[in-house]
């Protein structure tokens, strides 16, 4: 019998999170999950859940197996989320590994969602099937897997016990502190190249979210720049309800994704909780400042990400910020 080496577990998990990795975005309400499936140390399938109502990763997996002419039998399934144990829009992934007669089955984090969380092992224990969670692993490359895994299923954790998606705010600044000039003018505070990592960002979400000041001085599209996300929305916040309707989010091709939130007295929680509904997980939140400090005062924010730009606007037009071609950043530590 062949030894199963710490170091070849690490190896095909982190290739069943790659693969996970290109459904981020897609799948809503459900997760992003991959899975592998090794026999003699060589992967004979592999797949990913690509959106719901699609065959989730483990099946996908074993169809890929099996259109290999490779029987998964006596394999090792290594998958990033706990294998579901109870049928929702597709059968069981317990039951279809079951099934399949594999022997080992390895995934990375626990299901959040109370229906599964914990099962597996029972389910598929009882069918004589191995079973390891990496969740609790203190061994440094299986800890690591772990914490990708729990990252990755972030939003949909908070979606399936809270009903609510997951923020993220994305704020660019100077060194001094300005997300735009004195003018209002808040374009090219960062570089081309991080506003391509943003169009990367979007690629993985669900909603991209800005106030409605954004739209009446920016008009952005607020599309993903690189691979197209055609299942990306679109949502504007306003108060007053006072938008341009030539605005590119009105007029695109993708105008039919976009949604627009007066705010009422339930304030940017009932927006929220109604994007909850819809079944969206992710939300990226990028501007205004006045949007991204109400989020913030209303307890929604789980994450920052702030691009800090070389440069000195004070109070000139941006177009004529200082530029600083060395930049060193120093913590609170002074380190």
């Amino acid at each position: 019998m062949r030894t199963v080496h710490t170091e070849d577990d690490v190896q095909f998990m982190r290739r069943a999170l790659s693969l996970a990795m290109k459904s981020r975005g897609h799948t809503r309400p459900n997760p992003p999950v991959g899975a592998v499936i090794v026999k003699d140390g060589a992967i004979i399938g592999e797949g990913r859940h690509v959106r719901c109502g699609a065959d989730h990763a483990e099946v996908a997996a074993l169809k890929s197996a099996a259109r290999r002419g490779c029987s998964a039998r006596g394999a090792t399934v290594y998958v990033t989320l706990e294998p579901c144990s109870k049928p929702g829009r597709v059968g069981a992934c317990c039951d279809a590994l079951v099934a399949a007669g594999v022997k080992r089955v390895v995934w990375a984090v626990p299901d959040p969602n109370p229906k599964n969380a914990s099962r597996a092992a029972r389910v598929l224990g009882r069918a004589g099937i191995l079973t390891d969670c990496w969740s609790r692993s203190r061994e440094e490359g299986k800890c690591a897997c772990a914490e990708i895994a729990r990252e990755l299923i972030a939003p949909f954790a908070k979606h399936v016990t809270a009903g609510m998606p997951f923020v993220t705010v994305k704020i660019a600044m100077s060194l001094d502190g300005r997300i735009c000039d004195d003018y209002g003018d808040a374009k090219w505070v960062s570089s081309a190249w991080a506003r391509r990592e943003t169009g990367r960002l979007r690629e993985r979400v669900d909603v991209v979210m800005v106030g409605a000041e954004t739209v009446r001085k920016d008009n952005p599209s607020l599309l993903s720049h690189g691979r197209r996300n055609d299942d990306l929305f679109r949502a504007v916040v306003t108060h007053s309800g006072n938008l341009p309707p030539e605005a590119q989010v009105f007029t695109d091709a993708a105008r039919e994704r976009t949604i627009v939130f007066k705010v009422g007295v339930d304030g940017l929680r009932g927006v929220m909780r109604q994007l909850g509904e819809r079944g969206f997980m992710h939300v990226l939140c990028e501007g205004g400042l006045e949007l991204a400090r109400s989020l913030a005062a209303e307890g929604l924010v789980d994450e920052w990400i702030t691009v800090l730009a070389p440069k000195v606007i004070g109070h000139r037009h941006i177009a004529s910020a200082v530029r600083i071609p060395h930049t060193r950043i120093i913590d609170d530590c002074g380190l």
